[in-house]
C-alpha cells in the first residue's frame, strides 16, 4: 500500500478519534448540565415551608370533580359516584420521586390518623406516572406510609384519563417549561387538594408545610358546618 495511502488512513482516524471525543465531551457536559438543573429546579422549587400555619389557597378559577373510572392499588375500579358525598384530600404523586413526595405522603398519613373517626372523609393519591406506577408498585408504596386500603385510595389507571381528571379538575399544566421533573408538566405538585361533599375543590394547602394535616382537617370541619 502506498505510504500516502497509509498516512491519509491514519489521519481520517485520528480525525474521527477527535471528533468523537469532542463529541463525547459536549454531550456528557449537556447532560451533566441538564442534570443539574433538574436537581436544582426541585430543591428550589419545592421548599419545605416551616410556617406556623398552612394558609388555605383557593383554586385559580372553578373547578369540581369531573366524572372517572380508576384503579385503585388493590385492583379495584374507582369511579366518580363511588366517592358520592365525602370529603376528598388528594394528592398528586410518583413512587419515584425522591424528595418532595415522601413529605407529602408523611402529611397525608398524618391525615389519614386525624380523620380515623371521620367515615365522610377519604383520601385520594393520584399518580401522573401510570406506565411505571403500576398497581403492584402502588402496593408497596402505599404500605410505606401504612394507607388504609378502605380509606386511602392510591389510583392508577391510563395515561389520559388520569391527566384529563388531575387538568379539568386540580391542576395546570405547563407545556413550556424545559427542566421540568414531573411528568406531566404539571404545577404545583406539591399541593394538597381539599373536595367538598358535592365534589367541588375548595381549597389548596401547601403539602410540604410542617402543619398541613391540623390545617386540612380544620377546613374540612369548617366545610361541615
Amino acid at each position: 500500500m502506498p505510504k500516502t495511502t497509509k498516512r491519509k488512513e491514519r489521519s481520517d482516524e485520528r480525525l474521527f478519534f477527535a471528533v468523537a471525543v469532542v463529541a463525547a465531551l459536549i454531550f456528557g457536559a449537556g447532560y451533566v448540565f441538564l442534570m443539574l438543573a433538574m436537581n436544582h429546579r426541585e430543591k428550589t422549587t419545592y421548599v419545605p415551608t416551616p410556617s406556623s400555619d398552612a394558609v388555605a389557597l383557593e383554586p385559580d378559577h372553578s373547578r369540581e370533580l369531573v366524572d372517572f373510572s380508576l384503579t385503585d392499588r388493590t385492583g379495584r375500579t374507582v369511579t366518580r359516584s363511588d366517592l358520592a358525598g365525602k370529603f376528598l384530600v388528594v394528592d398528586f404523586l410518583f413512587t419515584s420521586c425522591s424528595l418532595t413526595c415522601p413529605v407529602v405522603n408523611g402529611h397525608m398519613a398524618e391525615i389519614q390518623k386525624l380523620t380515623a373517626t371521620q367515615p365522610d372523609v377519604e383520601l385520594l393519591s393520584l399518580t401522573v406516572d401510570p406506565r411505571d406506577d403500576t398497581t403492584e408498585v402502588l402496593t408497596k408504596y402505599g404500605a410505606q406510609f401504612g394507607a388504609d386500603t378502605n380509606r386511602w385510595l392510591l389510583l392508577t389507571g391510563e395515561k389520559n384519563d388520569l391527566y384529563h381528571l388531575i387538568a379539568t379538575s386540580f391542576l395546570s399544566q405547563d407545556e413550556n417549561d424545559p427542566f421540568t421533573y414531573m411528568p406531566g408538566n404539571f404545577s404545583h405538585t406539591e399541593r394538597i387538594a381539599v373536595v367538598d361533599s358535592r365534589g367541588n375543590v375548595r381549597a389548596y394547602f401547601d403539602g410540604l408545610s410542617e402543619n398541613v394535616a391540623t390545617a386540612v382537617v380544620r377546613q374540612i370541619a369548617r366545610l361541615r358546618q
